[in-house]
């Protein structure tokens, strides 16, 4: 009786967690998780998390964005630093700054930022490129 409980708790602390914010809703304000996030609807403010970003081609980002791993079919606006990679599809529509550690673009994403790129090489300086990066198609 008391074993099954366990074993149900047990395994939700293990796995990761899926913040899921639908189409449709609207939220101003900052968010924080370790988990991963799933973005089809509107957030107007920070976010920061551990875990990977999706926002779908409804999704829409205004504000910062601090975290791991990002992809986006949506629209994003304002400043974004990513540790890992950002994977832009076709549809993507990104404005603003960008830190970033690896860059992936496909075909006509818009991507009209100020850009940095942090490699992983030895010394401060090795793997930056700074500049503007303007890509639409």
């Amino acid at each position: 009786m008391f074993s099954d409980n366990k074993k149900e708790k047990s395994m939700a602390e293990s796995g990761s967690s899926q913040n899921l914010i639908a189409q449709g809703t609207v939220i101003v304000g900052d968010l924080s998780s370790e988990g991963d996030f799933r973005i089809d609807g509107t957030i107007e403010g920070n976010i920061k998390t551990t875990g990977k970003v999706v926002v779908g081609k409804t999704g829409l980002i205004k504000g910062t964005l601090d975290g791991t791993d990002a992809y986006f079919e949506g629209s994003f606006s304002g400043k974004l630093t990513l540790s890992g990679t950002l994977t832009l599809k076709s549809s993507a529509q990104i404005e603003g700054e960008v830190v970033s550690g690896k860059l992936a673009v496909e075909p006509g994403a818009t991507f009209n930022v100020t850009c940095s790129m942090n490699g992983t090489g030895v010394g401060s300086n090795h793997g930056q490129q700074k500049g503007k990066a303007e890509k639409s198609a």
